[in-house]
């Protein structure tokens, strides 16, 4: 949920007008929207190139994940655990859009850890896969962009964690 919508329903929930606060956060939500807009366009152009990079990373820092016995070990599940980074960096564009952290809470948090479990899956495997990806996609971007993208990658490390 957009901060727009968080605004606009907890005001509605104290049946109250926006306060001059929560005018000014919506002027401000509203006002840095080309921004947010243009790095999602960056995020989603360069998602192959971050996916691909952050994959190597991973698998050079944690071979024991494509070994065999690992669960990235073989050419299907290499590429499932590439999806998986997809989704997550998905998530993370989804985020920067809403200026919020909700879609990243909301679709991508909820259930992971009982899901990655079931699975076998090391979680702390797929938090480094995140981290990889903040610094190849952070490694791409000026200071205050790698800040504003940076801070989404680490509410979705710190949840995984």
């Amino acid at each position: 949920m957009s901060i727009l919508m968080k605004l606009i329903v907890n005001a509605d929930a104290e049946v109250r007008y926006p306060t001059p606060g929560e005018l000014e956060q919506m002027k401000n939500f509203v006002m840095s929207g080309e921004r947010r807009l243009r790095l999602a366009q960056s995020l989603t152009q360069s998602r192959e190139r971050i996916v691909k990079q952050s994959g190597n990373q991973l698998f050079q820092k944690r071979p024991d994940v494509v070994s065999p016995g690992g669960n990235a070990y073989g050419e299907e599940m290499t590429a499932t655990c590439l999806r998986d980074m997809d989704y997550y960096l998905r998530l993370i564009t989804y985020s920067v859009v809403a200026g919020d952290a909700t879609p990243i809470e909301e679709i991508g948090v909820i259930g992971v850890r009982q899901m990655y479990n079931s699975l076998g899956t090391p979680i702390e495997a797929v938090a480094e896969s995140i981290r990889a990806m903040k610094n190849v996609t952070t490694s791409m971007m000026s200071g205050e962009d790698a800040s504003e993208v940076g801070a989404y990658f680490d509410y979705l490390i710190a949840a995984m964690q």
